[in-house]
């Protein structure tokens, strides 16, 4: 196969002579990498605009040998009719990688099509790249110059590694407040950014009427218009911006995303139908937003969403879809309930994950080599008794703890029988921070624990509200070890022999400039099973 910067004609749909009037590339960089043309659609030259970069640069799913390089043309980037300002033509978008920031290193040339039907989104996968290397990217249209991002290699998938330091983040409601955590991120120099989820709500605003930032348009959204806006809205915020183009992103959506707490289809019929259409829009409007490999590229209502991510030998990242394949939520009832739980989250015929995907993550659990085998899951999976005193109440039936309790245990007992090396579950949705002992029965304090559950807070979502920190156990949930509810989000050290959490927060979100600082830090031990503080 062709190195993708060899010195030789290109058979793709950008000619050598388009490439040129681009911006004058070098015969090296007449080759398109990482990108599906079609002959012939691409223009010369923009039109003038102003801003085409407006929603700033991302990198994303690193591997060895590359990583997926993001941008999205709109100089409007709020227009109407979603488009961003752009005109229903293809373009030729260049992007330059190189070791160093000032770009006296390139390493890598390219032009690739941003084209109407992908909202004039660019993900370019470059392959052949350094493990574990420190790049540097920009894009070019015409004669503006993007931004520069910053991005990392992941580590060969063998080789020995000592220290891998990420942020865990999820649920940044625009109108509730500032991303003060991602300002925060963009300074702590990190290999890996992995988001949980609510990257967007789709909802009118609910937030803060005194930091006025409501959403545009602020109505439940549903066409793929009305979703590319709203993640255009998301993109502008410029602590978003700044996290993203500090380090790559593995990302993976939960409900707000396309609606709240939906569940497969819906339930079928007339009323599936308006769902299945409204969710192919928003995932395609997800994947035009973000750095996404074209093995997510959506079909219709459906899109690849669980995958792996693996760090040498030290960590693998097993990222869970707990949307796309799960029965409609249990129904609550106090009266009907059997030991706290409704009892439709006891039926082992209701699922979460879907069967091929569960015995993907069983056979991914199974075969790993890495020290930290880390569940990228998007709802809490520890149950928390919402009942003081006697008597106990399991009702969040939106959530894998309480809600689908037999792929709950059949997790749990699989985590037991096979023992795959240190499992930790990472979770978002919560709006608050948490750290749960997984315990083989959470019935019975006492019973071994098989894996450690860190629920990270929210960017935004929820706004300021009282400020409330309890280490346990707790006579109510023996299993709990931490519980807080301000904003920020989680950062973590993973090393060989430890699995360290840092959970950075903020006392507002309604001020753009507040101070973030660690409230507390939680590790769990190589081989030692549940959290302690430090």
């Amino acid at each position: 196969m062709d190195h993708p910067d060899a010195a030789h004609p290109t058979t793709s749909g950008l000619s050598r002579r388009k490439l040129l009037a681009l911006g004058g590339l070098g015969t090296a960089a007449a080759v398109v990498g990482g990108a599906v043309t079609t002959p012939g659609r691409a223009v010369a030259g923009p039109p003038f605009f102003d801003h085409p970069f407006s929603l700033g640069v991302a990198s994303g799913d690193p591997l060895p040998d590359g990583v997926v390089l993001w941008t999205r043309l709109a100089p409007d980037p709020l227009a109407l009719d979603g488009n961003g300002g752009m005109p229903r033509e293809t373009f030729g978008v260049r992007y330059e990688v190189a070791e160093d920031e000032r770009f006296a290193r390139i390493v890598r040339r390219g032009a690739v099509e941003a084209t109407p039907e992908l909202g004039h989104s660019v993900h370019v996968e470059l392959s052949g790249m350094e493990p574990a290397r420190e790049y540097f990217y920009r894009f070019r249209f015409g004669p503006v110059i993007s931004p520069v991002g910053r991005t990392k290699t992941a580590p060969a998938f063998h080789a020995s590694v000592s220290r891998l330091r990420l942020a865990v983040t999820s649920c940044q409601n625009y109108p509730a407040g500032y991303f003060v955590g991602y300002r925060d991120i963009a300074t702590q120099d990190l290999d890996l950014v992995v988001h949980l989820g609510d990257y967007i709500y789709q909802g009118p605003s609910a937030g803060n009427p005194a930091i006025n930032r409501p959403h545009v348009p602020d109505v439940e959204i549903m066409t793929l218009a009305e979703y590319r806006i709203r993640h255009a809205q998301y993109k502008t915020d410029p602590h978003l911006q700044a996290a993203h183009s500090s380090a790559p992103f593995i990302v993976i959506p939960d409900d707000h995303e396309v609606t709240n707490n939906y569940a497969d289809d819906a339930g079928g019929g007339a009323e599936g139908e308006v769902f299945l259409a409204r969710r192919a829009a928003a995932y395609q409007a997800y994947y035009e937003n973000m750095p996404l490999r074209r093995s997510s590229l959506p079909n219709g209502p459906d899109m690849q969403l669980y995958r792996r991510v693996r760090f040498g030998d030290l960590a693998q990242f097993h990222l869970l879809d707990t949307r796309q394949y799960r029965s409609r939520q249990a129904k609550w009832s106090a009266a009907q309930a059997v030991k706290g739980y409704s009892p439709g989250a006891l039926d082992p015929n209701r699922t979460i994950l879907g069967d091929a995907q569960e015995q993907w993550l069983q056979e991914g659990l199974a075969a790993s080599t890495s020290r930290w085998n880390v569940i990228g899951n998007q709802t809490k999976f520890a149950p928390f008794d919402h009942k003081a005193g006697s008597g106990v109440t399991f009702d969040s039936v939106d959530s894998w703890g309480e809600g689908y309790v037999a792929d709950r245990d059949q997790l749990l007992q699989f985590i037991s029988s096979h023992r795959p090396s240190n499992p930790i579950v990472i979770t978002g949705d919560a709006h608050r921070n948490w750290v749960f002992n997984l315990k083989a029965d959470f019935s019975d304090p006492n019973s071994e624990t098989l894996a450690t559950e860190y629920l990270g807070t929210s960017i935004s979502s929820g706004g300021d509200g009282p400020i409330s920190t309890i280490y346990g156990p707790t006579a109510d949930n023996p299993h709990m070890v931490f519980s807080n509810n301000q904003r920020g989000y989680m950062q973590v050290d993973v090393t060989p022999d430890q699995w360290r959490v840092d959970f950075r927060v903020s006392d507002t979100v309604l001020n753009p400039d507040a101070p973030m600082y660690t409230l507390t830090t939680l590790v769990t031990d190589n081989g030692k099973p549940g959290a302690r503080r430090v």
